[in-house]
Order: structure tokens, then sequence, then C-alpha cells
């Protein structure tokens, strides 16, 4: 996919006129790309237009109009769009209760790295973790995680001609599988290309 430039945005008072719309249009595009793992694991799939809408919030946000901020936007939010090859997630880890949510980051340290996806019967593609700085501590792991699944070519391929997906997540404490729907496999399959 291709990434994002400055002229691919609008400016604040532009965006301020189609943000109704263009906020109704990303929420429906998102509604497949999001899988639950279980309560507490969400995996939200990014493309070009899930990042286009988040670097746009981010400029409406912080007020960022002049040059040097919104490049700077684009330099944190462009490696998050799909290279062609793989599938990015941003995946949060989501408790209510705030005494909980303490407790179980201490006891999930390292399940960004046990997150997986399968394309029918191959074997599962271990998440990427965090490349762009590490979010977990000896102690705890954070509640946010970016993660890529880098796709060998046969599992393109597999997918595109009918194979399903599966994801899960193998933690000694927190573990569970679930199977992708037929819109949310089509709308990643759109990533592969």
């Amino acid at each position: 996919m291709n990434k994002l430039t400055p002229e691919d945005l609008h400016s604040l008072e532009a965006y301020a006129k189609l943000r109704p719309e263009f906020r109704a249009r990303v929420m429906e595009h998102k509604q497949h790309r999001r899988l639950l793992l279980g309560r507490h694991i969400n995996l939200i799939f990014e493309d070009r237009l899930t990042m286009q809408y988040q670097i746009q919030e981010m400029l409406r946000a912080e007020k960022i109009f002049e040059e040097r901020g919104i490049l700077d936007e684009l330099n944190a939010y462009n490696p998050l769009i799909p290279d062609g090859s793989n599938w990015k997630a941003t995946m949060m880890i989501e408790y209510e209760d705030e005494e909980e949510r303490r407790q179980a980051l201490q006891r999930l340290v390292g399940i960004e790295d046990q997150i997986w996806m399968q394309i029918g019967d191959s074997d599962p593609v271990r998440a990427i973790a965090d490349e762009d700085m590490e979010r977990s501590t000896e102690s705890k792991t954070s509640s946010v995680h970016f993660l890529r699944f880098e796709l060998p070519s046969e599992m393109v391929v597999a997918l595109k001609n009918g194979a399903s997906v599966r994801a899960g997540v193998s933690n000694a404490y927190y573990s569970h599988t679930a199977e992708v729907s037929e819109a949310m496999r089509e709308s990643l399959i759109a990533d592969l290309d």
C-alpha cells in the first residue's frame, strides 16, 4: 500500500467540514477490521484509510498545521500501513476495572509476542511486536502494542484462493482463538496487493 503524504491530508479547516462524513466512513470500514480475542484483547487491523483518519484526528486535536509537525505525524503513523506482504494491527488489552487491568498487565508480560494468525492449515504466523520501541518491562506489559504479521507468498496465494483465517493468543494466563469472518477476510486480502 502507498504511504500517506502531506498531499493526502486535509487542512484543519477543510477537515472540520469533512469530518462527520469521513469519520462515519472510517467507523464503518473499521467494523470489518476489528477482531476480539476473548473478552480483553482487541486487534484492529490498520490500513491506509485508518491511518489517514488517525493522522487527521491527531492534527485536529493538537492543532498542528505547520509542515514539520505534519511530517512528524506521517513519520509516526505511516509504518502502520501494510506493505503488501503483511498485516499490521494495533493490539489493545482492555479491562474496565483499573485494579484488574493493573494485575492483568503484570501477568501478561510478553503476550504481544504470543499473538498469531493462521491461514488454512498452514503453521501459524507469530506477530512481530513493537518494532518502533519496547512497550513492556520485566514487571508489566503495556495496554497497547503494534503488531506486524509477515505472510509468506504461499499463504497469500492460499488466502486469495479461499483459505480461512484464524487468529489467537497462546499465553499461560490468557489463551483464545477466533475465526475471522468472511467480511474481515476480504478486507484483509486488500492489504496484500
